[in-house]
């Protein structure tokens, strides 16, 4: 499996937190090459089961497909967009910003902006309800070619930089299915101690929707959640942050299983795989505060990838960091002697 390429295919398609039907069709695809019974949950989340033994505790391994983006809540009589937030997005980096919005035929626009030098001070951080979206159109067009709901994201191209660093939309959390599927990639042919379960959820930006409902239906014994965290960047407390390209962090925090994460710190050593430790005081704000509560409590381990620039246009992660949390959670996988 080629990890830059797997990712591209991954980011490129949109997958606005709500609208996440184009993003996970292409996941569908690619985690279907591994589980064959790959399907599509009615909340949009991409499932699939591998079941070897009954007798085997159920893993599950989940990463959400969904990104941050917009949606379209007005259009105004001289054809301009307003819209609001799906998810987290960061408005300092949106003035300015080239956008598609995902009609029913793509449209591109513009995020409108006032000269800095006819700013106010205060003025300088863009406000929500002053998201503004020009697409050249007249309003009678717009409202022709535009449906209010209709998803908005900013245009970004997937660029490699140096150090096997990449730049790309939706790597948070897309970098962490290319993690999965590279686990998976490790894993054929070779004999488990789990049945796996396999989730890349919908709708994790809005409050960790999508895999409440995939942990109540698959009921796994045990799970590991892949995700990104803050990395490192000048002016951050280094105990805050993890090191781009020295390994992926694995989390200790009250919400994780601790036994859990001493097998995996242990794993990763005895195999050389690279590995930070990053410490929680709470809870995680992932997957896992949602997966470790379903049914009568699933144990979770928290693997995150260290990632620049969350939640903006800029995200970068390195494909080095995503290869050593595949590799560890393959090793995982396999039974305890090779392990």
């Amino acid at each position: 499996m080629n990890l830059k390429e797997t990712l591209k295919l991954l980011c490129e398609p949109e997958g606005v937190a709500g609208s996440e039907k184009t993003a996970a069709k292409t996941a569908e695809k690619l985690l279907r090459e591994y589980i064959p019974n790959t399907e599509i949950d009615n909340f949009g989340t991409v499932t699939g089961i591998i079941n070897h033994d009954e007798s085997l505790p159920l893993l599950l391994l989940d990463a959400h497909i969904d990104e941050i983006g917009m949606i379209v809540n007005f259009i105004d009589e001289k054809g301009f967009l307003k819209v609001g937030r799906a998810g987290g997005v960061d408005r300092r980096a949106l003035p300015a910003a080239t956008v598609t919005i995902h009609a029913e035929k793509p449209l591109k626009g513009v995020v409108c902006t006032l000269p800095p030098h006819v700013k106010k001070e205060e003025d300088k951080t863009l406000k929500e309800e002053d998201i503004i979206i020009d697409c050249g159109l007249t309003g009678e067009q717009a409202r022709t070619l535009i449906s209010l709901g209709d998803p908005v994201t900013v245009d970004v191209e997937f660029t490699e930089l140096k150090n096997k660093m990449v730049n790309a939309r939706a790597l948070d959390d897309r970098a962490g299915v290319c993690a999965i599927l590279y686990a998976l990639d490790l894993l054929k042919d070779k004999k488990l101690r789990f049945n796996l379960a396999v989730s890349f959820s919908s709708q994790e930006e809005l409050g960790l929707r999508g895999a409440a409902i995939a942990a109540y239906n698959i009921n796994p014994d045990l799970a590991i959640e892949v995700d990104v965290s803050y990395g490192d960047f000048p002016k951050c407390e280094e105990n805050k942050t993890g090191r781009l390209g020295e390994g992926v962090m694995l989390g200790v925090a009250p919400t994780l299983d601790r036994g859990f994460f001493e097998e995996l710190k242990t794993i990763a050593k005895n195999k050389s795989i690279p590995f930070q430790i990053e410490v929680m005081g709470g809870k995680t704000s992932t997957n896992t505060d949602i997966i470790s509560i379903s049914r009568g409590g699933v144990k979770c381990a928290l693997l995150s990838l260290p990632l620049r620039n969350m939640h903006t246009p800029a995200e970068v992660v390195c494909l080095q960091d995503i290869e050593s949390a595949g590799r560890l959670i393959a090793a995982y996988c396999m039974e305890v002697k090779n392990a």
